[in-house]
């Protein structure tokens, strides 16, 4: 028989219930001492006794010795590592405050932001040309191909020392618009608000005329693609875009592999080119894929360890495809029956079903529309949640969907 070993209790985490499970292998081979599992491994007794001491997570190589001196299923230990380092790197992450994350998940990148906006170089120098050229100028592309940071994070900041003012239409959007004040740019981001939002068909048509007759000085105008049929209904809106108009399209892989790894660059980290050649080959050519891509490098971000941003982390938070369902059914399965009731009311209440031909859309609410006056209410603390995990974004009285590309990467919703 072995050494008598120091007490582990498996609810301490992660790696002591690892360390548990290697003893108990070591109990039902018979109690081996670590002197006689040496001698059947390229191990020292020493490492052996470490890696099932609890005090920390052993490598690949150190269990599968362990494994093979005790007689096991090598394949199986192997898949049993990769799950509790899994669990290892998600009891360890960084988490932290997310604002100093190099990656802004499903929202959009803000002006605020420009330091960590990279891969929209050429697209933002054109919009900006086109800008300096003509009065009204539209921006077009499918959800979730980055219009909003590209105008943001790239076309704001490029415009300075010009007044740059960013609105959205909202349900009344001629009371959005501004009187321009000389070489001002107003910015109308998600422009198909007019259509979804706004119910009165000559309060839109009041806001269109606006646009195109120059009451609003020059203008930037993001719609989405699949809305792009509507604006064609207003003739003199399309003769004013017709040289002046940009299509948005997924980035090439070099573009991909800057906004990878030079917000990380900008943030002192680097990100392992195993980690760089994955996502590119899961994102490129992805419609839509820039949401769910900043989503799953802000999950790997928090689970990062030292100086790396690695393939295992990134493999943890579920990928492109899985990292926002894995986030947002995380949450959702946390909560107590009554709170998921209540979760799925707050976030029916923020989507727009699309018509025929169109999906749906995000919907922004004033907070007051979606709590109530019962102090027991659990909304408020739940928006706080989904704003925390990067679902919703909150301003002083308005929630909203983070991005459109919840509705179609969280299966639930």
């Amino acid at each position: 028989m072995g050494r008598r070993e120091r007490p582990v209790d498996p609810a301490d985490g992660p790696v002591a219930a690892f360390a548990v499970e290697l003893r108990k292998l070591r109990w039902e081979a018979g109690g081996l001492s670590y002197r006689a599992m040496a001698a059947r491994v390229p191990c020292s007794a020493a490492t052996l006794a470490q890696a099932a001491a609890g005090d920390r997570f052993p490598t690949l190589p150190v269990t599968l010795a362990y494994v093979q001196a005790c007689g096991g299923d090598i394949e199986q230990w192997r898949t049993r590592w990769e799950e509790a380092l899994a669990a290892v790197r998600e009891a360890t992450a960084v988490g932290g405050d997310v604002s100093q994350a190099p990656y802004r998940g499903l929202a959009r990148f803000e002006a605020a932001d420009q330091a960590y906006f990279f891969g929209r170089t050429a697209l933002v120098e054109r919009v900006a040309e086109l800008v300096d050229a003509y009065r009204l100028v539209v921006v077009v592309g499918p959800s979730g191909c980055g219009k909003s940071s590209l105008l943001r994070a790239g076309l704001v900041p490029k415009l300075r020392p010009r007044v740059v003012r960013v609105v959205t239409p909202g349900a009344h959007p001629r009371a959005v618009l501004p009187e321009a004040a000389a070489d001002e740019v107003i910015v109308v981001d998600q422009f198909e608000e007019t259509f979804t939002l706004c119910q009165d068909p000559d309060e839109r048509q009041a806001f269109i005329d606006a646009l195109v007759n120059g009451q609003a000085g020059r203008v930037v105008l993001a719609v989405r693609a699949d809305f792009f049929d509507r604006c064609a209904r207003h003739p003199a809106l399309m003769e004013a875009v017709r040289d002046s108009t940009v299509p948005v399209g997924p980035m090439s892989r070099s573009d991909l592999r800057e906004a990878i790894t030079k917000p990380a660059a900008a943030a002192g980290l680097i990100v392992q080119r195993e980690l760089t050649a994955t996502v590119i080959e899961e994102v490129a050519g992805e419609p839509g894929g820039l949401p769910l891509m900043s989503h799953a490098l802000l999950e790997t971000w928090r689970r990062h360890h030292g100086k790396a941003l690695t393939l295992a982390d990134y493999e943890a938070t579920g990928g492109i495809h899985g990292a926002v369902a894995h986030t947002a059914e995380t949450l959702y399965t946390d909560l107590p029956p009554t709170h998921r009731q209540r979760l799925r009311e707050l976030l029916l209440r923020l989507v727009t079903p699309g018509e025929a031909g169109t999906q749906d859309t995000r919907r922004p609410v004033r907070r007051a529309e979606l709590l109530t006056a019962d102090p027991l209410d659990p909304g408020p603390v739940l928006l706080e949640r989904l704003a925390a995990a990067r679902l919703i974004t909150l301003d002083d009285d308005t929630a909203d969907l983070a991005h459109e590309a919840l509705l179609t990467a969280w299966p639930r919703l």
